[in-house]
Parts: structure tokens; C-alpha cells; sequence
């Protein structure tokens, strides 16, 4: 697993801090199978003696998106160790997303934890959240509104710096030219993705915008550009699901290109060890997660803040087939 060395020191950090507050929270340090069977069953130690909280969850994951099934599996752990009542909820739609921010706003929860993918579309319902002393910490988009919008902090990779860390990866394997698919129009992380591949690298990137609530419209679409340019030499995914969708599409189109993805799962550990996928993008849902339930467990009993209020990050770590023995057991368990 390589780590990108602008964000090395930054996810390090947030690593570190992920093992301070297991300590912090009094987490069982007793190691060896039970502490391993603890994990696979999503348990997490005895439970804080701290008051009973209540902590909501809102993203703008669309049906069957893996990615958030982890970034859940991460904050229930963690909410079974702080002794909180983890909801959760999500609309790929930023209005709809920000009625769900609303009602958990009139159910009076203790934290909010928000994807900021559509960021104008939940400005004010959360400017209405933090009026009303409901601490918010946002997670994996849209990191430069978190502070502007009165988050504690924001945990996530820097889109940008992922994307150029694939463009130089493309480089390095000699790739020329590049399809990067965005599986869904108008959020801003994926353009982000996008434009740091392009930036980065020393070919050509096209963007595809599909309807990433359809698979097999989306691996129609994509296939139908691979038939077209046959000069497309690598795929570039921003989701793992689709990663699956292009290596389907490339073997009916016949093209030689190289599928590459942000996002980890067990279908990508799968493709990686079979020589499907050539490298993914391991930003750690579940880490974000798990943070994110933490640092409003330790803002309410400890006053801590996470990064001093600074966007913590948990990747990105390009990880190839080289990492899957370390990887399968994880990702199987649904924590990678």
C-alpha cells in the first residue's frame, strides 16, 4: 500500500489519532481471537459509562453504494463504545438530504454527521443545526465548506491531492489517454477526483457522467465510449460498484484498457488479485466513520476537537494486487 506523500504525514496522523481515542474511550486491550471476533461482530468493547447520546448520520449515498454500508460499519463501533444511538439516513438528492438533516434537527440528537457532496444544497439547515448547539462534523466531500458552514472539523481525503496522486500513477504505468467516470453529476468530490487526475497527468482525460443509480445503463454507457475510442488506454472509476460495471463493459467492447478505481471493497480485493482492476483508491470509510462518532462523544464529555478544527484525513492510499493478502480478511468483514 502506497500513501501519497503530500497527505502521508496528515494520514498518519489520523491513524494515531484513532488509536488515542480507543484508549481514551477505555476500549478492551486485551488483543489475541476475541479481540478479533469482537471486531468481525462490530463490537467494541464495554460501553462508555458517559450519558446516553444520540447521534444522526446524513449522506448523499445512492442505492447499493457499498462505500457507505462501511463508513456505517465504522460508526456503529464506535457508537457501541461511547454508548451512543448511532441513525442514520441518506439521499443522493441535496434537497431531500437536507429535509433529513432537518427532522434529526427537530428530534433534538446530540451530533449531526454530514456529507457535504451538494454543499449548498444543507447550508442553512445546518447553520440552523449549529444555532441550535448541535455540534456538526462533516465527512468525505466537500472539505472547504466544513469550516465556512460551523462544522467542528472535517475527516476524509483531499480529493484534489487523490486525484493527482492516480493521475501520476497513470504516468508511471504509461498510460496516454483516460476515461473518468462520474457516477453522479453535480457532486463535487467527484469533480474534484476528476480534475486532479487531469492535472497530474501527462495524457489526456475525457469525463463520462453516467446515471450511477442504474447499473446497467451505466455499464451500457460506459461500454458505448469504449467502442467509440478505441484509444482509451485506462478507466478511471470514482466508486468501487463501477469498477465492476467497467470491467464488464470493457470485455463487451472489446477494448485493451486498464480499469482503475477509487474505492475499496471486497468485489475490488476480488478484481485486484484476479488482475481485473490494476490499482484502487483506499480512502478509509470506515475510519471516517468511526471518527466521526468519536470526536462528537469526545467534543460532549472532553471537549476535544479532532485536528484543531483542520480536515483530518484518511487517505489516499493507492493499493494494488500486491496488498490484497493483507487486505481479503478486512474487506470480507466489511471494515475495508
Amino acid at each position: 500500500m502506497r500513501t501519497n506523500r503530500k497527505a502521508a504525514g496528515r494520514t498518519a496522523a489520523a491513524l494515531l489519532t484513532a488509536c488515542a481515542l480507543a484508549l481514551v474511550a477505555g476500549c478492551s486491550g486485551s488483543g489475541g481471537k476475541d479481540s478479533e471476533d469482537k471486531a468481525d461482530d462490530g463490537g467494541g468493547g464495554t460501553a462508555a459509562k458517559t450519558p446516553r447520546m444520540k447521534i444522526a448520520m446524513v449522506t448523499h449515498s445512492g442505492e447499493g453504494d457499498t462505500f457507505w454500508d462501511i463508513v456505517q460499519s465504522g460508526a456503529k463501533v464506535a457508537a457501541g463504545k461511547d454508548n451512543v444511538q448511532f441513525l442514520y439516513a441518506a439521499n443522493k438528492e441535496g434537497k431531500e438530504q437536507a429535509q433529513l438533516i432537518q427532522s434529526y434537527i427537530d428530534q433534538d440528537v446530540d451530533g449531526l454527521v454530514v456529507s457535504l457532496a451538494k454543499p449548498e444544497a444543507v447550508k442553512a439547515v445546518l447553520a440552523k443545526a449549529t444555532a441550535a448547539g448541535i455540534p456538526v462534523v462533516t465527512i468525505n466531500s466537500g472539505a472547504e465548506f466544513s469550516e465556512p458552514f460551523g462544522a467542528l472539523s472535517h475527516i476524509g481525503q483531499d480529493e484534489a491531492i487523490a486525484g493527482e496522486a492516480v493521475g501520476e500513477e497513470l504516468n508511471k504505468r504509461g498510460k496516454k489517454k483516460a476515461l473518468c467516470v462520474i457516477h453522479e453529476q453535480g457532486n463535487v468530490s467527484l469533480e474534484e477526483r476528476c480534475a486532479g487526475v487531469k492535472k497530474a497527468f501527462e495524457g489526456t482525460v475525457e469525463n463520462l457522467n453516467i446515471e450511477g443509480t442504474n447499473m446497467p445503463a451505466s455499464t451500457s454507457s460506459i461500454e458505448a465510449k469504449l467502442q467509440s475510442a478505441k484509444d482509451i488506454d485506462t478507466v478511471v472509476t470514482l466508486g468501487a460498484p463501477f469498477a465492476a460495471a467497467s470491467v464488464k463493459a470493457k470485455e463487451s467492447a472489446g477494448s485493451d484498457a486498464e480499469i482503475n478505481t477509487f474505492d475499496l471493497n471486497a468485489d475490488v480485493v476480488k478484481q485486484l488479485k484476479a488482475k481485473e482492476i490494476g490499482f484502487a483508491v483506499d480512502q478509509q470509510p470506515y475510519l471516517q466513520g468511526y471518527l466521526a462518532v468519536d470526536e462528537l462523544w469526545l467534543n460532549k464529555n472532553n471537549g476535544n476537537v479532532i485536528g484543531g478544527g483542520k480536515p483530518v484525513l484518511t487517505g489516499p492510499a493507492l493499493v494494488t494486487e500486491k496488498d490484497v493478502p493483507a487486505l481479503e480478511k478486512f474487506t470480507a468483514r466489511g471494515t475495508r
